[in-house]
């Protein structure tokens, strides 16, 4: 198969047979062979990435996810969070993370930062009419 945009549905899954194809086969880096599965695997993404948009999770299940894969409770977060109270009250939705327990969250349960915040990248993109504005 020749690498080409993928554009459609029948597109896809036919990048999506050739990449699995590939996988089996097992590319040496570099080779030709290697070239193709990573050029296909990045269409692959992006037609995902455009048809199939993945929201970033509440800020709240992001912790709840990384509790329960590395088994804490809520008495482990208090060090993240400064006391068991605030705790409680973030995991019940009564309290917003902090500035101070978002950094503690990122360095110290490896939680990203976007997930946390709870707003996606393009948020935070200022509008075009205020970039000429300011320009």
């Amino acid at each position: 198969m020749k690498p080409k945009l993928i554009r459609t549905e029948s597109d896809y899954e036919a990048a999506l047979g050739r990449v699995a194809a590939l996988m089996e086969a097992e590319p040496e880096p570099g080779s030709a062979r290697g070239e193709e599965l990573e050029l296909l695997s990045v269409l692959v993404e992006r037609y995902e990435d455009e048809h199939f948009p993945m929201d970033l999770p509440d800020p709240v299940a992001a912790i709840r996810f990384r509790m329960e894969q590395q088994g804490l409770k809520s008495k482990d977060l208090i060090p993240y969070f400064g006391s068991a109270s605030k705790v409680s009250e973030v995991l019940a939705g009564r309290r917003g993370l902090s500035v101070a327990m978002i950094r503690n969250l990122v360095q110290g349960l490896d939680i990203p930062a976007e997930a946390l915040i709870g707003r996606p990248k393009a948020a935070f993109a200022p509008e075009p009419e205020a970039l000429q504005a300011n320009g």
